[in-house]
């Protein structure tokens, strides 16, 4: 039975928490835990993911070569002698080689990447390929045997 007397908060109802910095009496006073001084005793802090307590940052200690070109461009690549199999083997119409139909039968898996088209292997099929780029040698072998090229913009 409830009486005002004996009412209590439901369980879990209250936190059990200390709140620190909140006067000496609460015994978690002064420094609220954080210690004498330094960066983490400071209002405002917030740690670096690279600071090393001042030590020189392993980021910074490791050697550095080269030149990292930010705009490269990666392609996917398919050779002109993969398409002629693809032709061969009946898994692509030749009049209708996308980036797409390549994508769909698994040629080529990313959708972000852009598709190339190189020049090694024999080709003996007329294609109509589109691609996002061609090398000299593939549009010089799928023009010689009566075929397209198309690029995307």
């Amino acid at each position: 039975m409830k009486h005002l007397g004996n009412l209590r908060s439901s369980d879990g109802a209250r936190s059990k928490k200390k709140r620190i910095g909140r006067g000496e009496g609460s015994g978690k006073g002064g420094t609220a835990t954080k210690g004498h001084k330094g960066a983490q005793s400071r209002s405002g802090y917030k740690k670096m993911r690279s600071f090393e307590g001042g030590q020189m940052p392993l980021v910074r200690r490791i050697p550095k070569f080269g030149f990292h070109n930010r705009n490269r461009v990666e392609y996917q690549i398919v050779n002109v002698g993969r398409l002629q199999e693809l032709v061969d083997s009946n898994k692509v119409d030749p009049n209708a080689i996308t980036f797409d139909t390549l994508l769909k039968i698994g040629v080529i898996n990313n959708r972000r990447m852009p598709l190339k088209v190189l020049g090694n292997g024999e080709l003996s099929a007329t294609l109509m390929v589109e691609a996002h780029r061609f090398t000299e040698s593939a549009k010089e072998k799928i023009e010689s045997v009566g075929g397209t090229v198309k690029l995307y913009e």
